[in-house]
């Protein structure tokens, strides 16, 4: 059942499935002026991975990919991020440094 909020009408619509998108901007306004972005907001990272203008800081999901967005490019840019991450830790030796604070 539709209902048209303006008029109040009701309708019934014959689909097998549906697709919704919720907006069409990012909420990453907050890195502004520090990351890379196109026109719209999306955080630009270099091709083929999760990094960003910034050494160290990776974006990942519907704030960095602009055409597919949402749940699966969130999972699976994800997972491209935190082993972008672990590789420039431990690049850095921040690995050794975090492991011998925790002991």
């Amino acid at each position: 059942m539709l209902k048209n909020n303006k008029t109040g009408e009701e309708t019934v619509l014959n689909a097998t499935g549906f697709f919704v998108a919720i907006g069409h901007k990012p909420n990453t306004d907050i890195f502004k002026g520090y990351l890379t972005m196109d026109e719209t907001g999306y955080i630009q990272t270099i091709k083929g991975t999760s990094q960003t203008n910034i050494k160290g800081v990776f974006a990942c999901g519907d704030a960095q990919d602009n055409v597919y967005r949402q749940a699966i490019t969130a999972a699976g840019t994800g997972c491209m991020a935190a082993l972008d991450a672990e590789r420039f830790l431990v690049e850095h030796e921040v690995e050794s440094f975090i492991e011998e604070r925790a002991s």
